[in-house]
């Protein structure tokens, strides 16, 4: 295959499910999404594509990352046939009242979730992210990205370790250089690594970073807060100069769970312990006597914060599961992946 395929991540998994498509079509990657059409990458570079009227029909449409079945006219632009199977991929609910699943980027390797060291930093905000990010099968690195601004640096990274214990956290400053190079190893020839984060974060600015020129646009700085004006406004798949994959994306004012049921038995598994501790299996965690839950709050080696930022995403997943499962009661839904969840950990142990 191609070098330029294998640079953008092409291997055996997507070589074996386009076997049946070979000698008549090419494989593409998806690197941006209109409203109207879309980028891919194909071994000869980025061009132009769009959907067969098929594939529209069956609503089933590319997001960036994904690996594309392609064939080439003689003049516009190519049409994407069909998508491959995905390794991993990154989805939120729909934004609003609807319940349905948005995928955000896919066939992914590193999430790095950035938020920076001024007003944006939030612990609950930065809880959400990696609760999906761990179901999405991929390795989350939380970038503390605007280092220069802040005055207490690693009091900020053991923070984030206290919610997120044994996850990479990089403090950065992309203005100065400072920390890029911890990113390195994310970074290489085949790998992907997707952006998440709010607007005005720096995402664009350490893309800059990284290529060493100003590759992306980036809003001038506002006084009165310290962030960056929303610039981005479409995800795109970058070939980075120096070597790896790094996708964009426009900051997420609303990021709501869909399907995070691992990810937060992973994330919040110190809760989780506690609560097979306490003397009732259904406990509340509120004025129940043997509460290993309040317990532990009373002795401060659990944050009230952090119950609460447990409760509420809880909450969520069960509201959303209810409306995908509506035969299943939320609880009984939560029963289930738990035991789901234990059941694959015994099956690493062994």
């Amino acid at each position: 295959m191609d070098n330029l395929l294998k640079k953008l991540g092409w291997n055996a998994f997507f070589g074996e499910h386009f076997r049946e498509y070979v000698g008549l079509y090419e494989p593409a990657r998806v690197s941006t999404v209109y409203k109207n059409g879309f980028n891919v990458y194909t071994k000869d570079g980025e061009v132009r594509a769009r959907i067969s009227g098929n594939l529209h029909q069956n609503g089933n449409l590319p997001a960036v990352g994904d690996w594309v079945v392609v064939s080439k006219d003689n003049v516009g632009p190519v049409t994407i046939h069909a998508i491959l199977p995905r390794k991993s991929k990154f989805s939120r609910k729909e934004a609003g009242k609807v319940t349905e699943e948005q995928v955000i980027v896919t066939n992914i390797d590193t999430i790095f979730i950035v938020t920076s060291l001024n007003r944006d930093f939030n612990l609950r905000r930065i809880e959400r992210y990696l609760a999906i990010a761990k179901e999405s099968k991929t390795e989350p690195v939380v970038i503390l990205s605007k280092s220069d601004l802040c005055k207490d640096v690693d009091e900020k990274i053991n923070e984030v370790l206290e919610i997120a214990p044994g996850i990479n956290v990089i403090a950065i400053s992309a203005t100065r250089n400072e920390g890029i190079e911890q990113l390195s190893p994310y970074l290489k020839d085949g790998k992907t690594v997707a952006l998440l984060g709010s607007s005005g974060v720096g995402k664009s600015t350490l893309i800059n970073a990284l290529e060493g020129y100003k590759r992306q646009n980036i809003g001038e700085i506002r006084e009165k807060d310290r962030r960056g004006r929303h610039v981005t406004t479409e995800r795109e798949l970058i070939m980075l100069e120096k070597g790896g994959l790094i996708i964009d994306n426009p900051g997420m004012r609303e990021l709501q769970l869909w399907d995070a049921g691992e990810g937060m038995l992973d994330l919040f598994s110190d809760i989780i312990e506690l609560e097979t501790q306490c003397k009732f299996s259904d406990c509340m965690h509120e004025s129940e006597p043997g509460c290993a839950v309040k317990r532990a709050i009373s002795d401060k080696s659990l944050s009230e914060k952090r119950l609460e930022s447990f409760r509420k995403l809880q909450g969520e997943m069960r509201a959303v599961e209810r409306k995908k499962n509506p035969q299943l009661a939320g609880k009984k839904r939560w029963k289930e992946i738990a035991k789901m969840t234990k059941e694959i950990k015994n099956v690493k142990k062994r």
